[in-house]
């Protein structure tokens, strides 16, 4: 049974000491249990998916229809153009007003949440905007200075200089330390969620506030997965009776150093989690001779422009000369190792290249399974993805078992009834054909 807000009577809030608030568990919670489930207050399509993601559904599509008058919003069919109206219409006044230009995505989110509290939904969140940390005080002069920047463009975006009393009933909305369009951007860039597709590519933004009360972990007891614009919190953990229930803020594979520098510049705070505090993986994420990685790290940064530019036949090859020359005594559980492996895995898919593809992908798999213990979605995708290369290929006992290894994990971390699940059961279905068909065929 859900509350009106969507979160499940599993939570609760309370004060976590030396954290400020946080949610914590109600009853006892199993692995892989459905703790909480919410919609945005707001969210918006990145502006970087903006051409293949509609703007209502969040669903990746080739081809979208176009809003005829902002020339920036898709979306799949009519219909998903006339749900979405609603919450366009003035947004699409304020995106003509701009032309050329388009604001960043913190700048359109702000707005959408302006917007949306105009007609505020009944819910019972269990944390409103008002309460959200903004973290100004804390802050470099530097990243308040970037933030005011994109404060004086929400101003600008919002200002409709021909309804002017829409401007004033937009701030009036808002919660009193939310008028002032500074501190409403630095509480957006600090408590939303970026809205990745099942696969866990980035596809959006969005504010869900009972859900920013989460703190950190670097080896949390929950996972967050989209479904569109829907958050879906799992447990990947037994969690007992006020435990409190954490996610990670980042990626987590990467050193303890590297972690507690981004946490403290994005989220202004220094993580004394229990892995971070032991660092124990640290000697399987530095395995191997030192001199051979430090020059898979110094790459990194060439290597990513290139995957920006989607230069593909430079990037296989640039991975490939440098994978040769690590060696094969390099661990493969080496982080820069795995990081440059994962690339030319990329590198090799998007080229069509299907059996290099397929090579990389499985020397990934072992450090995958070290690095997360729990179930975890980035275990769960890379599987499915060995999977497909296996099953384009004809290697059907394979892709069959590897598809198994991944839905056990997707069930956990997806749930039973996600798209991408689905999808899963699918492909395990069409290897079991398969294999009897060829099974048939030898009799």
């Amino acid at each position: 049974m859900e509350q009106k807000s969507g979160m499940l009577l599993t939570v609760e809030r309370f004060v976590c000491p030396g954290k400020g608030n946080g949610l914590r568990a109600t009853v006892r919670i199993r692995r892989g249990q459905l703790v909480a489930s919410a919609e945005p207050l707001a969210s918006c399509v990145s502006g970087k998916r903006a051409a293949e993601v509609c703007h209502h559904c969040f669903t990746r599509r080739e081809t979208l229809l176009r809003c005829s008058q902002c020339k920036m919003t898709r979306y799949c069919n009519a219909s998903c153009q006339k749900q979405a109206w609603s919450g366009h219409k003035r947004e699409c006044k304020c995106l003509r007003r701009l032309l050329p230009r388009l604001p960043t995505d913190s700048v359109r989110l702000a707005a959408r949440i302006m917007f949306a509290l105009l007609n505020p939904p009944k819910t019972n969140e269990l944390y409103t905007l008002e309460e959200h940390e903004s973290h100004l005080n804390s802050m470099s002069e530097q990243k308040k200075q970037g933030l005011s920047q994109l404060a004086s463009m929400l101003e600008l975006y919002v200002q409709q200089e021909e309804d002017s009393d829409l401007t004033q009933e937009v701030t009036s909305a808002l919660p009193p330390s939310c008028r002032d369009p500074l501190s409403l951007i630095a509480k957006v860039t600090c408590n939303c969620f970026t809205i990745s597709d099942g696969e866990l590519q980035e596809v959006g933004v969005g504010l869900y506030p009972s859900l920013s009360l989460l703190n950190h972990d670097c080896r949390p007891n929950c996972v967050m997965v989209f479904e569109g614009e829907r958050l879906q919190l799992r447990a990947v953990q037994d969690i007992r009776p006020k435990d409190e229930l954490t996610i990670s803020y980042i990626e987590t594979l990467s050193l303890t150093e590297e972690r507690q520098k981004q946490l403290e510049e994005q989220y202004h705070f220094v993580c004394h989690c229990q892995r971070c505090n032991s660092k124990k993986e640290e000697g399987f994420i530095l395995s191997g001779e030192e001199e051979k990685w430090q020059q898979l790290k110094v790459a990194l940064p060439s290597l990513e422009g290139l995957k920006t530019e989607s230069n593909w036949p430079a990037l296989l090859e640039s991975c490939s000369n440098l994978l040769s020359a690590a060696g094969a005594e390099l661990p493969d559980e080496n982080l820069y190792k795995l990081r440059v492996t994962d690339m030319a895995l990329d590198a090799a898919v998007q080229l069509g290249q299907w059996e290099e593809a397929l090579t990389y992908g499985k020397q990934t798999l072992p450090a995958y399974r070290l690095f997360y213990p729990d179930p975890h979605p980035v275990h769960g995708v890379q599987l499915m993805r060995v999977g497909k290369l296996q099953h384009h290929l004809e290697h059907l006992e394979d892709a069959l078992d590897t598809f198994k290894e991944a839905f056990i994990i997707m069930r956990m971390t997806h749930g039973d009834d996600h798209p991408l699940t689905s999808d899963l059961r699918m492909k395990m279905e069409e290897c079991r054909l398969e294999m009897d068909t060829q099974q048939s065929g030898r009799h």
